[in-house]
C-alpha cells in the first residue's frame, strides 16, 4: 500500500470511506454511506410510507455500513419485497430487480451476446476482407453485449439497489452464480476479462422459504425475518396506504385480519390482502365491519374455498360479539 493512502476500509469520517472493490481497475474510490443512523433509516422509510419497526430498519443500516447483502425471509405479502422498492425510493437509488424463477439461468440473469447482431457484423466485415482476429476484437465488445440484472448492478456508475426477488425458486447452480457475485461484486466474461464494480449496490434477496437455500449464501448475507405485522403496525400501515379510511375502521380491519390469522388456514392473509380489503370496505362506504359485511367481502382476504368456510363458520360464531363490540370491536 502506498504510503498515506487511507487503508481499504477504514471510515474516515460519518459519511465516507474507502473500501474495495471499488473500480474495475483496481484503484481505491471514495465511498458515500447512506444512511446516518438506525433512526434515520427508520424515519425515511416512513416517509415513503413503509413503517419499519427497529428491527428492520437496523440491518438496513448495517447493511450499508458492513456492504453486505439482506437475505429476507417471511411469509408472502409481508413487505419483503416492498422494503427493497422503498429503500430505493427514500435513498434516491436506481431500483433494479432480478425476478427469480426455475429454469432462470446465466444467460438471463447476467448478461448475453447479441448473437443476430454479431453475425450481421461478422457478414460485413469478411465483406472488407479483415481476418478473424480482427473481426473477433470487435464482435466481442461493448455494442453486442446484453447485460442482464445483475450485470447491470455491477456495472452501473449511479446508486443502485439490486432486489433478487424470491432468490428460493433457483436451482443451486443459479444460486452458486449468485455467491460468486455477491462474494466480490465482479464478474468474469472470458472474452473481454474481470469487470469489477464501479460502487457497491445495496442487495436484497427475498425468500418465501419453498426451500433451503444453502449455508454459504446465508453466511454471505445479514438475515432478516419479516413476519405480519402486530395489531397496532398493520393498523398504521392501513391508514398510511389506504386514502380516507377512517381510524375505527382501519383498527376494526386490522384486528379481524389478526383473528382470521390464528385460524388453521391454507394460507394467512397478507399485508398486501389487508390493504385490497380495506380499500374494498372504503368503497362499500363500509363504517362499521359486521358479520353478515365480513362474510360477504372475504374473499378479498382468503383464496381458498376451504379457508373462506372456515372465516364464515368464525363470523358466524361471533355474530353477537360484532353487534356487542366483541373480538372485532374497536372497543376491546
Amino acid at each position: 500500500m502506498v504510503q498515506g493512502e487511507p487503508d481499504p476500509g477504514r471510515e474516515l469520517d460519518g459519511r465516507h470511506r474507502f473500501d474495495r472493490p471499488a473500480r474495475g481497475d483496481g484503484t481505491l474510490a471514495l465511498m458515500d454511506f447512506r444512511f446516518d443512523s438506525v433512526e434515520g433509516v427508520r424515519e425515511g422509510l416512513a416517509k415513503v410510507d413503509y413503517l419499519a419497526d427497529e428491527g428492520i430498519a437496523g440491518v438496513v443500516y448495517l447493511a450499508d455500513r458492513l456492504q453486505k447483502p439482506v437475505l429476507v425471509e417471511g411469509p408472502a405479502g409481508t413487505g419483503k419485497t416492498q422494503l427493497a422498492k422503498s429503500v430505493a425510493e427514500m435513498s434516491g437509488a436506481r431500483l433494479i430487480r432480478l425476478q427469480c424463477y426455475e429454469g432462470l439461468d446465466e444467460s438471463k440473469a447476467l448478461y448475453e451476446w447479441n448473437y443476430k447482431k454479431q453475425l450481421l457484423r461478422i457478414q460485413a466485415e469478411r465483406g472488407e476482407d479483415q481476418g478473424w482476429d480482427e473481426i473477433e476484437d470487435n464482435i466481442f465488445s461493448d455494442d453486442f453485449l446484453l447485460t442482464r440484472p445483475l450485470l447491470e448492478a455491477i456495472r452501473a456508475e449511479d446508486p443502485v439497489v439490486l432486489l433478487v426477488d424470491e432468490v428460493d425458486r433457483v436451482e443451486v447452480e443459479t444460486e452458486a452464480l449468485l455467491l460468486e457475485i455477491l462474494s466480490d461484486y465482479q464478474v468474469s466474461i472470458p472474452e473481454m476479462g474481470t469487470i469489477g464494480a464501479e460502487q457497491i449496490p445495496l442487495v436484497f434477496l427475498t425468500s418465501n422459504n419453498t426451500r433451503e437455500l444453502s449455508e454459504a449464501l446465508k453466511r454471505r448475507c445479514l438475515y432478516l425475518h419479516v413476519d405480519y405485522p402486530d395489531l397496532d403496525r398493520e393498523k398504521a400501515i392501513v391508514l398510511a396506504k389506504v386514502p380516507d379510511i377512517s381510524d375505527s375502521l382501519a383498527d376494526q380491519v386490522a384486528r379481524i385480519v389478526r383473528s382470521i390469522r390464528q385460524l388453521e388456514l391454507k394460507k394467512s392473509p397478507s399485508v398486501s390482502e389487508t390493504l385490497d380489503w380495506a380499500r374494498t370496505l372504503v368503497l362499500l362506504g363500509v363504517e362499521k365491519v359486521d358479520a353478515e359485511m365480513a362474510g360477504q367481502t372475504v374473499n378479498i382476504l382468503l383464496k381458498y374455498q376451504s379457508d373462506i368456510a372456515k372465516a364464515v363458520k368464525e363470523f358466524s360464531s361471533e355474530g353477537q360479539a360484532f353487534k356487542r363490540g366483541g373480538p372485532f370491536s374497536t372497543d376491546e
